[in-house]
């Protein structure tokens, strides 16, 4: 081929490619609009897009908070197979910071920065507020300091020890009060509150987290924790148990599940001293421990931290209406539940955790016996599957829950992995 046809195919060629380019670019720029407005109907109005674990394209974190969320569900097979009914608990104790309130703090503080509230790494450090019973606390220490700030937590004094420890170590400075009602100004959240304005009134920069009204909370929960059981059961699920504290966790994924499948049935599970479950039952916000004769210092009572309360919170508030059920949870059951699921299923789980599956067994409890009445022909022959969560494993509970001698000491029977499942001696059976 002569020089000059060479020359003349080289330009035609790159012409082409240049054409190609433009016409990608001006597809982009037509498009683009359009695409960004699909996946913006997608978000809930009003709320940032929630963070959770992002590693890079070669699956390398380069930031412990990447590594949050996208946590595994794992089938209880045990109970599953006692009741014959799916009950499969999403692992959040295997965030980072050990529980599912990795989550909120890790979008709350991002939502913060994005609004130029706090700034990382400034000198002195800008800070985070936070009033809890520990392991908000313990994730806020963990993604403060991850990101560059302090953290300043508020706690009830009778907190299980190791949590309040954990805090410390993780650099965080740790308030102790005596707890009291949320009405008074002595409450842990009260007081978190009072000392982030005072900071910031003299000059500090920081927020209050405020988990209990922030409605990032259940919004977090909504865009990120109830997508993932959605994709994980690909849609087979039928239940959702969840205790509730601050009702985030119950409110976002409850919401997402039933904007998904309004056939989810939502349940709350309650400990003893709370009064959520009158709540849903009866209208009512009431607990046994408030009538005469019975009334108690402190009406929360209770080996279970993090789950129950008294009062309404936004983020309950925002889901309270289409709970569909609730099942109450005694501290005796709780600790037979998680006694045996170490013995059947070597996981060492949490308080609230064991709330949790307690409820759910209950539950599945009764949906067998449904299956076994009068209604069975009118059920399909898909199984049934409920889905709970997992928030924190027995490591943060050594000093009440998972310790024998202070369980005793408080008038429980002793504690034993060799129980059943509902406190007997007896081994339980399979279906």
């Amino acid at each position: 081929m002569s020089p000059r046809l060479l020359a003349g195919s080289s330009t035609l060629f790159l012409g082409a490619i240049l054409a190609a380019g433009f016409g990608t670019v001006l597809i982009e720029l037509v498009f683009r609009p359009f695409s960004s407005n699909r996946r913006a109907k997608a978000r809930r109005p009003g709320f940032r897009r929630a963070q959770t674990g992002n590693p890079t394209k070669d699956g390398v974190a380069n930031n412990l908070t990447q590594l949050i969320g996208n946590t595994p569900l794992l089938r209880i097979k045990c109970l599953s197979e006692i009741t014959g009914i799916d009950i499969l608990a999403k692992c959040e104790f295997l965030n980072p910071g050990g529980s599912i309130k990795d989550r909120i703090a890790l979008q709350i503080i991002r939502e913060a920065e994005s609004t130029g509230k706090i700034i990382p790494f400034t000198s002195p450090r800008c800070r985070v507020f936070e009033g809890t019973s520990g392991s908000t606390g313990i994730s806020l220490a963990l993604v403060a300091r991850a990101l560059g700030y302090e953290a300043e937590i508020v706690l009830p004094d009778d907190t299980a020890a190791e949590k309040s420890q954990l805090i410390e170590n993780m650099g965080a400075t740790v308030v102790k009060v005596r707890p009291v009602s949320i009405s008074n100004r002595s409450h842990y959240v009260n007081v978190a509150r009072q000392r982030a304005r005072t900071f910031i009134e003299e000059g500090g920069k920081g927020i209050f987290v405020d988990q209990f009204e922030n409605e990032l909370n259940w919004s977090t929960h909504y865009q990120t924790t109830g997508p993932e059981i959605w994709d994980q059961t690909r849609g087979e699920v039928d239940f959702f148990v969840a205790g509730a504290g601050t009702g985030g966790t119950i409110a976002g994924v409850g919401k997402f599940l039933k904007s998904r499948k309004s056939e989810v049935q939502l349940v709350l599970a309650d400990p003893p001293g709370s009064g959520l479950f009158n709540k849903v039952k009866h209208g009512v916000m009431f607990s046994k421990t408030e009538t005469e004769g019975k009334r108690r210092r402190h009406q929360m009572d209770t080996v279970v931290e993090g789950i129950g309360s008294n009062r309404l919170t936004k983020n309950l508030d925002e889901i309270m209406d289409t709970v569909d059920d609730a099942i109450s949870v005694t501290d005796e059951e709780a600790i037979n539940m998680s006694r045996f699921i170490l013995k059947e299923e070597g996981l060492f789980i949490g308080s609230s955790s064991a709330v949790n599956l307690a409820a759910s067994y209950k539950l599945a409890k009764n949906l067998q016996k449904l299956s076994r009445g009068k209604k069975r022909r009118e059920m399909n022959d898909k199984k049934t599957t409920i889905v709970t969560i997992l928030c924190d494993s027995g490591q943060r509970h050594l000093s009440k829950f998972w310790n024998n001698q202070f369980l005793v000491h408080n008038g429980f029977r002793s504690a034993s992995s060799d129980k059943g499942i509902d406190g007997d001696d007896a081994h339980a059976g399979r279906v």
